[in-house]
């Protein structure tokens, strides 16, 4: 036989045995192709970047209206799926909840703190709960909450008494940043027992600082999932990211030397400790280097930075989408003022204690969440690769819980456009709906173990708020108001609510 026979020979026996091996290959990938979610065709290296509006959750709904209750997309090269009813919530966030306890950290969150030494995107575990039972125990547990009961009534008079100086003066106000220096005094002096801007005397700085964080946590950034774009300032957020942490961080280091000033004044006087705020234990802890969980002085500034975040922006929020919808909707207004003035009999200012006797008042901060919920996504990272009513979810794949587009939904709300708080008040299943995570068609403050730690504040602070300024007074504005939002990792609402605050009873306040 000729060499060149042999060497076609072997060339034709390569080329069987390769294809076997690619036909082998192909099979079984034929036969254990991973179930997905359905959804559109993703492009090269974007993926379905180019579908995603700067309002996420309303880009998340449109896909979901078209490709149903559970929709693959991939952010880049990140597979991510969307989900937009109770039962498949249900599934990811408890069920599954052990592989979906994780948050997915952006450049920007992973900057804002300290390098993601913070609390509420730290991953599940020792540390989160650890910083969770500090929160709890030292801050927003029950018996802490009653303790600082009237720390929260001085600042709501404090509140509603620039409303009547410019309701007596026929002025316009900004209900919105006025709300948002309310959250802060409170958040403020109950953590570092000051307000937020002794040192400084700038309110605007901090209400600012604030809206910068919610807005620059909450932009989809194109660097977060092409890695081609990995280190790249495309939107140029790194720059105002840098401004932001070192003004929070100069006057963080001014209130921590004061406080420890204060600590030294203390000893040499031979007097105890008996007023502590959150901050003065985050430094006791910081110093005991006998802890098995040690916190740096990044961890403590990192943990105030949230506390402020979950605790002010968002509250202050929900307040101004209330009102929104309350002016906008007179007659739902009119109802619950004489609701409350049933309970007071116009004699006093309404107080925590009574909203026990406040149903439809209840039923209003539901509806508002329901319409407008503090966070629209609710999102989770998969630790693990696991299957969650057939799908196959890799690990590191995000899972973003829709909770703007569920509370939209025909098929859970009747009438779901409307803000009709009564739906909540009939003797029907929406009238048992919890809040707190429990039933899964309204979650605005999460649930299972990533419940949001702030929630019994938030459920005092907020109907308390929005029921004196109903009680206190009318609201006169130009037109309606409008219900456009706000890009950012909570719903803001896109232009302040400018309003003229009419006093209609005189009250002592």
């Amino acid at each position: 036989m000729a060499e060149t026979d042999i060497q076609d020979y072997l060339q034709l026996f390569f080329l069987w045995l390769l294809s076997i091996i690619a036909v082998r290959a192909i099979l079984t990938k034929l036969r254990h192709k991973p179930r997905r979610p359905p959804g559109p065709r993703s492009l090269p290296i974007i993926g379905h970047l180019h579908l995603i509006s700067a309002l996420p959750h309303q880009s998340f709904h449109a896909l979901s209206t078209r490709y149903g209750p559970a929709v693959q997309v991939f952010l880049g090269s990140v597979p991510a799926v969307v989900v937009s009813c109770p039962e498949l919530a249900k599934e990811f966030l408890k069920t599954h909840e052990p592989s979906f306890s994780n948050r997915f950290v952006s450049a920007a969150v992973h900057h804002l703190s300290y390098g993601s030494k913070g609390f509420l995107f730290a991953p599940y575990g020792s540390y989160w709960r650890f910083l969770k039972k500090i929160c709890m125990s030292e801050l927003l547990g029950g018996r802490t909450l009653d303790q600082f009961r009237h720390l929260r009534e001085q600042e709501t008079l404090r509140f509603l008494r620039v409303l009547r100086a410019k309701g007596e003066a026929h002025e316009a106000v900004d209900v919105s940043g006025e709300l948002m220096t309310l959250t802060n005094s409170v958040i403020s002096r109950m953590v570092l027992s000051r307000t937020c801007c002794e040192s400084d005397g700038d309110v605007e700085h901090v209400r600012k600082m604030v809206a910068d964080t919610a807005e620059l946590a909450g932009k989809f950034n194109v660097a977060d999932f092409v890695w081609l774009c990995k280190g790249l300032d495309l939107h140029g957020i790194k720059k105002r990211l840098v401004g932001i942490l070192e003004r929070f961080d100069g006057m963080m280091e001014r209130v921590i030397r004061e406080h420890e000033e204060e600590r030294e004044r203390r000893k040499e006087r031979g007097e105890g400790e008996e007023i502590r705020d959150l901050l003065d234990i985050l430094l006791e802890i910081h110093q005991d280097e006998s802890r098995e969980i040690k916190l740096s002085r990044e961890n403590v500034k990192a943990f105030i930075l949230d506390i402020y975040m979950a605790g002010t922006d968002t509250s202050a929020i929900t307040m101004e989408w209330a009102l929104a919808e309350l002016i906008n909707n007179h007659h739902v207004m009119e109802k619950a003022r004489q609701e409350i003035d049933s309970v007071t009999g116009n004699q006093r200012l309404i107080q925590e204690s009574d909203l026990p006797n406040l149903p439809y008042l209840q039923a209003i901060v539901k509806e508002t969440l329901r319409i407008h919920p503090t966070a629209p996504l609710l999102g989770r990272e998969s630790s693990e690769s696991c299957n969650v009513c057939g799908y196959d979810i890799p690990a590191k794949s995000l899972v973003f819980v829709n909770l703007w587009s569920m509370g939209r939904d025909p098929k859970i709300w009747e009438d779901p456009l409307e803000f009709r708080p009564e739906r909540f008040m009939n003797n029907n299943e929406e009238k048992q709906i919890d809040v707190r995570g429990q039933n899964f068609q309204l979650l605005p403050f999460g649930t299972g173990r990533r419940l949001c730690p702030g929630a019994s504040l938030a459920l005092q602070t907020v109907p308390t708020n929005v029921a004196a300024m109903i009680q206190c007074f009318e609201f006169r504005v130009d037109g309606t108001v409008s219900m456009e939002e706000k890009p950012a990792m909570t719903l803001p609402r896109a232009h302040p609510l400018i309003c003229v605050p009419v006093p209609r009873m005189n009250l002592p306040f």
